[in-house]
């Protein structure tokens, strides 16, 4: 039922933004969310062979809408499909899948999956923080609620599978409070604009 109710809030969370996107409203960035997309993949990957159960409802639902936000930015999205800066990111990926593949453990690439998803949230936070009205609360909200269902939808206490539903029960708690402390700090300021959202 938790693996469930995570993928449903995943879902969800995905609508409002996917909205803002097809109206105009939001133009996301389309190598960061190539980039996302596949990590997601590699991650699933390795959640199920670890032997994830229903944790993996969460995190299918969290790729598949991570990949269609990417498809609908390659029509509606802003910049390149792919920038020569994101090679770093997938040699460091081609790597953990070059460990999995040598000690036969899934774990070394979940590991590299979710370090360079940490790293790329902490410019998301800041954005957050900088421009609150550039980020809509609804998803944000959805996705840290969806990640702790997805915590508590892991059987038993394996670090090496409740590590992706936590490493985005962090990030997601980062985002959202990045969002009211941006909020709370910039007042009036953001009371006028988001009056005129953006998202981006």
């Amino acid at each position: 039922m938790f693996g469930l109710a995570s993928g449903l809030l995943t879902c969800v969370g995905f609508i409002p933004y996917v909205r803002a996107i097809v109206t105009g409203r939001a133009r996301p960035c389309r190598t960061s969310w190539l980039i996302w997309s596949i990590l997601g993949v590699i991650a699933i990957a390795s959640l199920r062979q670890e032997g994830a159960g229903p944790s993996l409802i969460f995190a299918g639902a969290q790729v598949g809408g991570t990949i269609l936000v990417f498809l609908l930015a390659i029509g509606h999205g802003r910049g390149a499909t792919f920038a020569r800066r994101d090679i770093g990111v997938l040699i460091a990926a081609a790597a953990g899948l070059g460990l999995w593949a040598v000690t036969s453990q899934a774990g070394w690439a979940l590991a590299v999956t979710i370090a360079i998803g940490l790293l790329g949230g902490i410019g998301t936070m800041a954005k957050a923080y900088r421009a609150p009205n550039s980020e809509p609360m609804l998803p944000w909200a959805a996705f840290l609620a969806s990640a702790g269902l997805g915590v508590a939808s892991v059987d038993g206490a394996d670090p090496i599978l409740l590590s992706y539903p936590l490493y985005l029960l962090a990030l997601y708690s980062g985002i959202v409070g990045a969002l009211i402390a941006g909020r709370r700090a910039h007042g009036r300021r953001w009371t006028e604009a988001q009056t005129r959202p953006t998202y981006s």
